[in-house]
C-alpha cells in the first residue's frame, strides 16, 4: 500500500490566514492549538513581567512571547510560549522567527498540549540546545525548570507556594512561584 500521508513545511505554515489559533510543525505533522484560555494568558502574562524587568535590569538579551516561529528546520516549527534570546545568540533572531534553539523556552500547560510539551517538545528543545526549558502547570500550580546536559534535559527543580525560584539562565531572579500563578 501505497503511503499518502502528506508532509507540511515552513513554506506551508506561511499560507495559514491569521487567526486566534496557533499552528506548528512537528517533523511534518501540522499541529493546531486553539487560542489559550484567561488563566493560560494571566499566568504568561506574570512570568513575561518577571522575566522582563529582569532583563531590562541586566540588559542581558531579548523576550518573546507566541505566537512567534521558532524554525529548527523545514518540517520542524514552533511556538513556544515565551522566548528568550541572549545577546550571545541575538544573530538567531530574524523578523518574522527565531533560527535554532533560544537559551530558554516556557511552556504553559493546558490539557490539549500537556503530552506534546513534555514530550516531543522536550525532546526536541533538548537536542537543538534550549539551555533551559521551563514547563510551567497552571492548574496544579508549579514551574518545573530543566537544565539541558550532555544526557539531555535534568530536572533541576520543581518549585511551588512561596519556593523562590532559581534560573541559570537568570540569576539575579528573585520570585516565588505563587507570584506566577496570582
Amino acid at each position: 500500500m501505497q503511503n499518502t500521508s502528506v508532509k507540511f513545511t515552513y513554506s506551508d505554515l506561511l499560507t495559514v490566514p491569521e487567526d486566534t489559533n496557533r499552528y506548528e510543525i512537528f517533523e511534518g505533522e501540522f499541529i493546531v492549538t486553539p487560542s489559550p484560555i484567561r488563566k493560560h494568558q494571566a499566568v504568561a502574562r506574570n512570568i513575561t513581567y518577571l522575566l522582563e524587568d529582569n532583563i531590562r535590569k541586566t540588559k542581558t538579551g531579548e523576550l518573546y512571547y507566541a505566537p512567534l516561529d521558532v524554525y529548527f528546520d523545514e518540517g520542524t516549527v514552533m511556538q513556544p510560549d515565551i522566548i528568550f534570546v541572549s545577546n550571545e545568540r541575538k544573530h538567531i533572531i530574524e523578523e518574522k522567527r527565531i533560527v535554532g534553539g533560544p537559551d530558554l523556552l516556557v511552556e504553559i500547560l493546558s490539557d490539549s498540549t500537556e503530552e506534546r510539551d513534555r514530550g516531543y517538545k522536550f525532546r526536541r528543545y533538548s537536542r537543538e540546545g534550549v539551555r533551559e526549558y521551563w514547563i510551567v502547570d497552571p492548574e496544579k500550580q508549579f514551574v518545573e525548570i530543566y537544565e539541558n546536559t550532555e544526557t539531555g534535559y535534568r530536572l533541576t527543580d520543581k518549585y511551588t507556594g512561596n519556593d523562590e525560584i532559581k534560573s541559570l539562565i537568570f540569576p539575579g531572579l528573585r520570585c516565588k512561584a505563587a507570584d506566577i500563578f496570582k
